[in-house]
């Protein structure tokens, strides 16, 4: 009796033994397929160092704060950089979920869901040292030579003023031309965002030519800037959400406010 008992012991040992041969690779595709499926965003983006930029660290500082307030969500996110209008162009078609980072207005919240502030923008007049400059409200600008770039909106009233010929504005191609052309004393104010003018100069000026500017302490226009998330792709208006919850995480643990000091604090005028 004891021998045949131990032979139909074994069989269901065997079994078992079988059974697991059998479910490791199923488990193993399993958990190789659920790292796959990770949820993930496409989004794009554009040049507008130091907050955006394809050969920066982390894709610029906007965009690190984007892309770690997504993963506080578990969502992985895909960039893409293009020229601005075909990012938006792409986002507001839903050809990608989204795009980073815009000004809100009435018009693109009928296209986007809009997220919360990521950064804020303050633009100011730039001018040359020594040059005798005040201003309170537009008006004050009039007879000034002033300089401007090619399809940026530096707020409804200078818009409107410039339309309406109160202002002129020699409006050239790039951030560049019209920094060199401050400098060169060909005109007397440059309205651009700080932030994005200081880190334009230490990237493409010497410490002699910082060192010639300056710039009124009253902001032209000031305003936060978004992720925009497009009304086209399914479930972005629970994603738009969710990032609103990650963003506030990742304020809350301090961790935006450092993000915006480490690209700020290196910047000046000072030689």
């Amino acid at each position: 009796m004891q021998p045949n008992a131990t032979r139909l012991n074994a069989v269901p040992v065997f079994g078992i033994r079988f059974m697991r041969l059998l479910l490791l690779p199923l488990l193993f595709s399993l958990f190789c397929g659920s790292l796959t499926a990770a949820e993930s965003v496409r989004l794009t983006n554009g040049e507008w160092p130091p907050y955006l930029g394809e050969q920066l660290p982390h894709k610029g500082v906007a965009s690190r704060i984007v892309a770690e307030a997504f993963a506080l969500q578990g969502v992985e996110v895909t960039w893409e950089f293009h020229p601005w209008a075909r990012s938006l162009q792409l986002a507001e078609r839903g050809k990608r979920d989204g795009s980073a980072v815009w000004l809100h207005s009435s018009e693109r919240e009928e296209k986007f869901f809009i997220s919360d502030p990521v950064v804020e923008s303050g633009y100011y007049l730039f001018h040359r040292k020594g040059y005798s400059f005040d201003w309170q409200q537009i008006g004050d600008l009039q007879g000034r030579r002033l300089v401007g770039t090619r399809g940026y909106d530096y707020g409804a009233a200078f818009q409107q003023a410039e339309a309406s010929g109160q202002l002129r504005v020699n409006r050239v191609t790039s951030d560049e031309t019209a920094f060199r052309q401050l400098i060169a004393g060909r005109v007397d104010l440059f309205p651009m965002d700080k932030v994005v003018g200081f880190d334009m100069l230490h990237q493409h000026f010497s410490a002699a030519e910082r060192a010639q500017l300056s710039f009124h302490p009253k902001p032209l226009r000031s305003d936060s800037l978004h992720l925009l998330l497009s009304r086209e792709v399914p479930g972005n208006a629970e994603l738009i959400a969710r990032f609103n919850q990650g963003l506030a995480q990742l304020r809350e643990s301090g961790k935006v406010t450092q993000y915006l000091l480490e690209i700020q604090q290196p910047l000046s005028l000072a030689p």
